[in-house]
């Protein structure tokens, strides 16, 4: 006679926390925990700004100038709303499209706030638009579409190996490397890669890539090719430091803009940092209130609309990841005197900036010591901010009011001072839909105290 064994409830209860438990640990367990529910990212049909114009080419509400790549790259960028300003250079065969690229002809990449395209004289054009729940979404368009057929935004699943793979683990990301390239623009990948975000120090970006723009006696990587002595690479930063002009470099003629701005490169370093904490804490989220559920319903327990336990850990662990991409902990420091880039790319990126009455703005620039006057990111206005998770967006509102506060709860965020904390609340305050009520009344209360004269009880 068969006998079957049940574990007693209290150790079924371990097992299933265990479980859930493994959520936070992913991706030492599995690099495309993605691909499993809840997110099932490949299987799953994207509500993103490249299937929206797919639709609207399908129904003839929208037509696109086909006469050259560049012409079709140009209009689908407005479709976009990424500024042509925003170009930038990489040399290095860092891409899908590796043969078309060289020190000679390099792939210009453009961005805006939710969206990025890229091109190479002759090739596809890449496109990568966020869906709020699946993260960055990759697309080939083909300019060599015959005429007499539609255009189609061809979803690449090979792009995840580099996107989706050890460069950028647990979640399809939005990459920018630094490499050591050789003469032909080859990454010498036992010199050792970086991906560049936020914290990456001055002196370690842009192997690889054009950059244009003034930064005075500190160093980078950039404009450079890495050079073989007694068996180690090496390369001159020297030559490449304020590059004002790359027409010496190769032919700029066949592109739209002859730079690659040093402020756009740091921009989209940026950028890609947060919306790829973003989009890593939506789905660390995600599969934990899943799991939370299965377990609890195994369990024949009432089900938690909150996360609790462990779920209650996952989340707020993954908001601090959020608060801390959003207020630039860690953030690089600027060479000495600062950077100058683009005016072009500058007036262009703030152009559509929410503002307050007085003018600021969360895309406002230093560039002496630091990106941005406020620090914090333009990008909590990014589709994937606004579309995070119920239980997430509270969490991160929580930490976030504590950390802008008058009196915040920890150090963590001690390098805002008070000015800029009461700035960055004010500018949230008028310009977010999510800002807390409080941080409201306080600017009212300001602007009510503006306009009382003097001595009036």
């Amino acid at each position: 006679m068969n006998s079957c064994h049940f574990l007693p409830p209290n150790n079924l209860r371990c097992l299933l926390g265990l479980m859930l438990a493994g959520v936070a640990a992913t991706s030492a367990l599995a690099e495309d925990a993605y691909e499993q529910a809840p997110i099932h990212y490949s299987d799953t049909t994207p509500k993103d700004a490249a299937q929206a114009l797919q639709k609207k080419l399908a129904s003839g509400k929208l037509k696109f100038d086909r006469h050259s790549g560049w012409s079709l790259l140009k209009d689908l960028m407005h479709a976009l709303d990424i500024p042509i300003e925003s170009q930038v250079m990489v040399f290095s065969k860092t891409s899908k499209q590796n043969s078309r690229i060289s020190p000679e002809t390099p792939r210009v990449v453009y961005f805006g706030d939710n969206a990025y395209v890229g091109y190479c004289l002759g090739g596809s054009i890449e496109v990568t638009t966020i869906d709020p729940e699946l993260g960055p979404i990759f697309y080939l368009l083909d300019p060599d579409t015959p005429d007499d057929q539609p255009l189609e935004f061809v979803r690449d699943q090979s792009c995840l190996s580099c996107h989706g793979g050890p460069f950028s683990p647990d979640v399809p990301g939005i990459l920018v490397r630094s490499v050591f390239p050789n003469e032909e623009g080859h990454p010498m990948m036992g010199a050792g890669s970086t991906v560049v975000g936020t914290t990456t120090p001055f002196a370690e970006r842009w192997g690889g890539w054009y950059v244009t723009g003034q930064h005075g006696e500190g160093r980078h990587r950039g404009n450079a090719i890495a050079e073989e002595r007694e068996g180690m690479w090496h390369l001159d930063s020297e030559p490449g430091a304020n590059v004002t002009d790359l027409s010496d470099r190769f032919n700029t003629k066949p592109y739209p803009r002859a730079q690659s701005d040093i402020v756009a490169l740091m921009v989209l370093e940026h950028q890609s940092t947060v919306q790829n904490a973003l989009t890593k804490a939506s789905q660390a989220t995600r599969r934990a209130m899943h799991m939370q559920r299965w377990l609890q319903e195994e369990l024949g327990e009432k089900v938690d609309k909150e996360p609790t336990g462990t779920a209650r850990r996952i989340v707020d662990h993954a908001a601090e990841d959020v608060v801390d991409a959003l207020l630039f902990l860690d953030e690089a420091e600027l060479p000495e005197g600062g950077i100058e880039g683009d005016e072009a790319f500058q007036a262009a990126f703030a152009q559509h900036a929410p503002r307050t009455p007085e003018g600021r703005s969360l895309k406002d620039f230093q560039l002496l010591n630091r990106l941005f006057k406020y620090r914090c990111s333009y990008m909590i206005y990014s589709l994937s901010f606004l579309s995070m998770p119920p239980e997430l967006k509270t969490a991160v509102m929580s930490l976030l009011t504590d950390a802008l506060s008058d009196a915040p709860s920890t150090d963590r965020y001690a390098y805002l001072s008070d000015s800029e904390r009461s700035r960055i609340r004010e500018i949230l305050a008028q310009t977010h839909p999510d800002a807390p009520a409080a941080w409201k009344k306080e600017v009212s209360r300001a602007k009510q105290a503006a306009l009382t004269p003097s001595g009036t009880p």
